[in-house]
């Protein structure tokens, strides 16, 4: 498995909701001078995602050489097709991720972005108005989705750099004994010492050289926890390791919370509630957000240690999707995030132990019922990995 690296020498800014992020990404886009990779799980067509398509538009007719992977269930089957063809013809290249299911059930969920291989985007904010639901058709948010991404100058880049490229050229017509080179040089890491700037870590899931990196990350560090332990998720239903490390850590006084997002989902939401009494047992403290779409993945751990990615804390991120986060040692970072995620508590409704103890009969059947069938189908979708 591969291991884990921070490199110091990154110049990092935290981007809440695409307030911050799609002008940040804007900007960037037009002051390209040689070449732009981006991936997203949804490239919508609305008022933002048709900005974000001019501007690539306009820097390929300038020039700039760009390049675009989409998911093809994430931003819709035939409007993918359909934007595929209009990037086409703006100059902009375009590949569609895993059409028709030819790799498998995986899907691309990243948010990424490398421009001219100075700048870069992680986090998980898709090509969406923030507005908007991702549903079709989309409905009016009464708040801007709750969100977040990372723009980032310095060592981390090329990490990103090197990975959304290898992405690209798999998509492509590719004689296996390229994959095989490919593969071999995605594993070797540049780590630049004693250079100014945060320290932080990129780091990927997918179904060949990182099965469990991401959740390995996230179970080291709350290893380490020793006062708090802050988590924003909007798909809960971790595998029983990532629940024993929750666990664990409140069992040792630390102040484990989760921020979790609801009612986009029905059964999500079920999913989700059937966890509850077993982790408020032993002290995590559950909060649910309903005043928008709460879609960031994001953590903070002992005011040090953050996370912003795209991997959400359920069997299809980490058993089976492509995710990317982003590890950052930096306590302004997290002093920024941190207060950020306290808004979130302040908005949210608490869930007590008195709270599940209240639920109908009824209600607890389907909890276990939710429960029950995902379990099954993700066992069945992972080959047994998902627990």
């Amino acid at each position: 498995m591969p291991r884990i690296d921070y490199q110091s020498g990154n110049q990092l800014q935290l981007l809440h909701t695409g307030e911050m992020f799609f002008p940040a990404l804007l900007k960037a886009i037009d002051l390209a001078t040689d070449e732009i990779y981006l991936e997203t799980y949804i490239f919508a067509n609305d008022q933002s995602s048709q900005e974000i398509e001019a501007a690539l538009g306009r820097a390929a007719s300038r020039g700039v050489r760009v390049y675009v992977i989409v998911d093809w269930i994430g931003s819709g089957r035939e409007q993918s097709i359909e934007l595929q063809q209009r990037l086409i013809l703006l100059g902009v290249e375009c590949r569609i991720f895993n059409v028709w299911f030819k790799r498998g059930l995986v899907r691309t969920h990243r948010k990424l972005c490398v421009i001219d291989q100075v700048i870069g985007f992680i986090g998980g904010i898709n090509i969406v108005d923030d507005l908007l639901t991702d549903h079709t058709p989309p409905q009016q948010l009464p708040f801007a989705r709750w969100d977040f991404a990372v723009e980032l100058e310095g060592s981390c880049v090329a990490t990103i750099y090197k990975e959304i490229t290898a992405q690209w050229l798999k998509l492509g017509k590719m004689p296996l004994l390229n994959r095989l080179l490919l593969a071999r040089d995605l594993r070797r890491h540049v780590v630049l010492k004693n250079v100014q700037g945060s320290s932080a870590a990129i780091v990927f899931r997918d179904n060949l050289r990182n099965r469990f990196t991401i959740q390995r990350a996230y179970l080291k560090a709350l290893g380490k926890a020793r006062t708090t332990a802050y988590f924003a998720n909007p798909y809960f239903a971790p595998g029983r390791r990532l629940r024993n490390g929750l666990i664990n850590a409140a069992k040792r006084g630390v102040d484990v919370r989760l921020l979790l997002g609801v009612g986009e989902f029905d059964l999500q939401d079920l999913v989700a509630q059937s966890y509850y009494s077993k982790l408020l047992k032993y002290g995590v403290k559950i909060y649910e957000y309903h005043r928008t779409h709460m879609h960031a993945k994001v953590a903070v751990i002992d005011q040090q240690w953050t996370t912003v990615g795209s991997s959400n804390f359920d069997g299809l991120s980490l058993f089976l999707n492509h995710e990317a986060n982003i590890l950052i040692n930096d306590p302004a970072i997290s002093r920024e995030l941190e207060a950020h995620l306290q808004v979130g508590f302040e908005q949210a409704i608490e869930i007590t132990a008195e709270t599940v103890e209240r639920q109908s009969w009824i209600q607890r059947l389907k909890n276990r019922l939710a429960y029950t069938l995902y379990r099954w189908v993700l066992q069945l979708l992972t080959f047994g990995e998902y627990r």
